[in-house]
């Protein structure tokens, strides 16, 4: 990283340009004779009373006192991708949200207010992609409003890490009391590769509605109901991928949407007892070539952030991070 101008570390930055993607250097452990540089890059988010803040692209915040700066200046607003299909933020956003979609919805603007009796957070939570038509304050009672009245809590969906992403709603979350419940990456990849794989898919059955044992090896809700295998079967083009296994559970299971180029892959999950046996593989290798046959070139997903076995899996299949996006909760505690 190079800082220097003339031969001198810069501070090139200002209040006046939070909202901007920024590279500082920083000294740390000041008490410490010399003390000691740390880079932090991200979106400035904040420069308020002698601390500025940094949001990186997974969301952290990183708190920086004015005094300790030793260099700072604008860098482009994302780096360029050298792999995978080439996408937009909303372009992503809108895809990932038809895929799976609420009981109901609600526009505030150009905000969505979404809702499916509690089943996942993301059929559950406002998508707010562009100005909610009301100052951030009163669209946020709204929100509020309209989910008390669905005795429903309040979850706001925003992203990090991309060109046009949302780190300055994140920190305004934040800053009027919004708690970051949970973070998970959107990961893409060119689709062929994917159905190229030499993958064992015979034993693997392709669907166009989920049945009650495709369900009990799905373990993302509480009491199943109509609310589940609507959401579950929304989409443009969808399909569930089974194998079979023992006592009428599926050993695996996967569900693909297909939407144009893009096609998305969800609840993609395998017997604990069975795991490492290539039955995941299997799964979207078939759901894969189904979606290749329907005219989809790339691929999406979303897997939580911390769920180390399921990122290996897809870093071996090619899926690279697009952005991270986070639910963050209303509490008033």
């Amino acid at each position: 990283m190079e800082f220097t101008g003339g031969g001198r570390l810069e501070v090139r930055i200002s209040a006046v340009d939070v909202g901007k993607r920024v590279s500082v250097r920083y000294v740390t452990d000041s008490g410490a004779a010399g003390g000691r540089f740390t880079d932090a890059v991200g979106v400035l988010t904040s420069w308020d009373a002698g601390v500025l803040l940094i949001t990186r692209r997974t969301g952290e915040v990183v708190r920086i006192a004015e005094s300790a700066l030793a260099a700072g200046k604008v860098v482009p607003a994302a780096p360029a991708r050298r792999r995978g299909p080439a996408a937009t933020f909303p372009e992503l956003a809108r895809v990932a949200a038809r895929a799976w979609q609420p009981l109901e919805s609600e526009a505030l603007g150009e905000w969505t207010l979404r809702a499916a009796a509690g089943f996942t957070r993301r059929a559950n939570s406002v998508l707010p992609l562009g100005d909610p038509g009301l100052p951030l304050d009163a669209a946020l009672a709204r929100v509020r409003d309209w989910y008390a009245a669905r005795e429903l809590p309040a979850y706001v969906q925003a992203a990090t890490g991309a060109e046009g992403a949302q780190e300055l709603l994140c920190a305004d979350l934040e800053r009027r009391g919004w708690v970051r419940e949970l973070s998970a990456e959107l990961r893409i990849a060119s689709l062929a590769p994917i159905g190229d794989t030499d993958a064992d898919v015979d034993a693997v059955r392709l669907a166009r509605s989920v049945d009650e044992n495709w369900l009990r090896r799905y373990q993302r809700f509480g009491e199943p109901g109509p609310h589940v295998t609507k959401v579950l079967g929304s989409g443009p083009s969808v399909w569930f991928a089974s194998v079979p296994g023992t006592e009428d559970i599926p050993a695996a299971i996967g569900r693909c949407v297909v939407d144009g180029r893009w096609a998305g892959f969800m609840a993609v999950e395998v017997d604990p007892g069975r795991r490492r046996g290539g039955l995941a593989t299997a799964v979207m290798t078939a759901l894969a070539r189904r979606a290749l046959d329907e005219g989809a070139s790339a691929a999406w997903l979303q897997v939580e952030s911390d769920n180390d076995g399921a990122r290996a899996l897809y870093d071996g299949m090619g899926f690279t991070v697009h952005h991270h996006y986070h639910h963050y909760r209303w509490t008033d505690a």
